[in-house]
């Protein structure tokens, strides 16, 4: 278990704010990636980094931008099994590579998954 706050802050996950996480923070990250270059902008925004850590603390992200229009319901289903501020209920790293849409991109037979 890691217990240091360290990251650019609108890539921190929830629980990385509480001192208190393991590698789902990492798949969070992922989510903000995603989100980020899907839409060009980030999910969670502030006018600092404590607004920012607060609407991350919240998780509310919505998909209603005109951004949004061409993306596809399987890609903003995953993002949101991404970024679910529950660690618990966010997807695995094994979980992601099985998600609908990254097959859809990739072809199941290219993705070699073992645990």
């Amino acid at each position: 278990m890691m217990c240091q706050r360290l990251g650019t802050p609108i890539y921190v996950a929830p629980e990385v704010l509480k001192k208190k996480y393991n590698e789902k923070c990492d798949l969070w990250s992922i989510g903000i990636i995603l989100h980020t270059l899907l839409s060009g902008l980030p999910p969670f925004q502030g006018r600092n980094d404590d607004q920012i850590f607060e609407q991350i603390q919240l998780g509310y992200i919505t998909f209603n931008g005109p951004e949004w229009k061409g993306i596809s319901n399987e890609a903003k289903i995953f993002i949101k099994k991404l970024l679910q501020v529950n660690p618990e209920s966010r997807c695995s790293a094994i979980q992601a590579l099985n998600d609908p849409w990254i097959k859809i991109f990739t072809g199941a037979d290219t993705i070699q998954i073992t645990q």
